[in-house]
């Protein structure tokens, strides 16, 4: 698979790179020698011929190479691939529970643009730049294999590379089946919750495995609970407080076919007398809950990205401080809040920040129970900000006395 073309970088340039990321920009390129087509395995120089490894181009794309490896003599072939795979699902043996969860989180394991989820026995893949795109096959067939080895046995595997930034690398949005069909609704047991999952048609690959030991964390928080559960999507963290003895537990979600697959997960868990889901648009529903003069021992507050580029963070911030803001109002004194956001471009600083802002316009003061991010089948790599997104905080909310 290893181009010949040989990349310069100018100097000066390749600092994310020689700092541990993945990516080399398309402005940081001086030069590039040699026969290629976009996708092709390059060697990466920096300005001084001094060799940092391969990766693979993409004129198409902003991110021109994204590294494969640091060592400029090393073939991009099925032995090296099989590492790869090896170490990452090494990895998640190690440290969550294998029987649903991310297998390999992109540039995270070395694999940049691959994001492959394992629900039971099913495997969903996105691919989301070109190079990789080329070495999918090969790699789900190596994973498979890895996963054989452990007595796992993998029926089925679905595409869903449907997501929009595919066409920033002049590539087509595609979903479907690699290889034999099989029922795609499927069903898995977290935190000892059962769901059904929809890898065809639920939102990315079905289901948020992020957020695995975040939904066992409000637990505790949630027995004999009044609970409010907002952006629901398909019940996760309602389902969690339910199974935690909450008294009552309302999810709001704008999605209907969400909120339809919501109520079929609590009719699953034996739940529905408990736990009930309304399909609503949570900036108009909170409001609304204030005003009749509702109040909850329990708001979790889990939004999809309200911002996915640096341009839109402004508003984002407006979005955050509002729901924040909407959600501690709503609370009994000394009520608990969960709230998180999954954006990227929300940095830590920024989310904290907010959340500040909107305590102090409704005169709340807040003690942090803790601070959480991503589980680790989406480990963050240092130099690679990217891999760093979730921001997972619970407060006690108290009035000012």
């Amino acid at each position: 698979m290893a181009g010949q073309a040989i990349v310069t970088l100018k100097k000066g340039e390749g600092r994310l790179m020689k700092s541990g990321g993945a990516w080399i920009f398309d402005n940081e390129i001086d030069s590039v020698l040699g026969d290629f087509e976009d996708g092709d395995i390059v060697i990466v120089h920096d300005f001084d011929g001094y060799g940092l490894g391969r990766g693979f181009i993409n004129r198409h794309s902003k991110i021109r190479i994204r590294m494969m490896t640091r060592h400029q003599d090393q073939e991009i072939d099925e032995a090296f691939l099989r590492m790869r795979v090896k170490n990452a699902w090494d990895y998640r043996k190690k440290t969550v529970d294998t029987a649903s969860c991310r297998v390999i989180f992109g540039e995270a394991d070395f694999l940049p643009g691959l994001v492959v989820d394992k629900f039971e026995d099913v495997l969903v893949v996105q691919s989301l730049a070109l190079g990789i795109d080329r070495l999918k096959q090969e790699i789900i067939r190596l994973l498979i294999e890895e996963m054989e080895k452990d007595g796992i046995h993998i029926r089925g595997v679905y595409e869903r590379s449907d997501a929009k930034v595919r066409k920033q690398e002049g590539m087509e949005l595609y979903k479907g089946f690699i290889g034999p069909e099989f029922d795609t609704e499927v069903a898995i047991v977290e935190n000892g919750v059962k769901y059904l999952v929809d890898v065809k048609d639920g939102q990315k690959t079905g289901f948020f495995l992020d957020q695995k030991y975040n939904r066992k964390a409000i637990w505790p928080l949630c027995r004999d609970a009044k609970v409010l559960d907002c952006f629901t999507h398909t019940g996760s963290f309602a389902l969690n407080a339910g199974m935690a003895g909450a008294r009552s537990v309302l999810g709001v979600d704008a999605s209907e076919l969400g909120v339809e697959q919501a109520r079929k997960n609590a009719a699953l868990n034996h739940l529905e007398d408990r736990v009930t889901f309304q399909c609503a648009d949570v900036f108009e529903l909170l409001p609304e809950l204030e005003e009749k003069g509702e109040k909850f021992d329990v708001v979790i507050l889990d939004p999809p990205a309200f911002t996915k580029s640096r341009s839109s963070v402004k508003n984002a911030v407006k979005g955050y401080r509002e729901i924040n803001l909407r959600g501690m109002k709503l609370l009994k004194d000394g009520g608990y809040l969960a709230t998180c956001s999954c954006s990227h471009f929300m940095t830590p600083e920024l989310f904290t920040q907010t959340i500040g802002q909107a305590a102090r316009n409704v005169h709340k003061r807040l003690r942090q129970v803790e601070f959480r991010t991503q589980a680790p089948d989406h480990p963050v790599l240092w130099a690679a900000d990217e891999s760093y997104y979730l921001k997972f905080y619970i407060f006690q909310v108290c009035d000012e006395k």
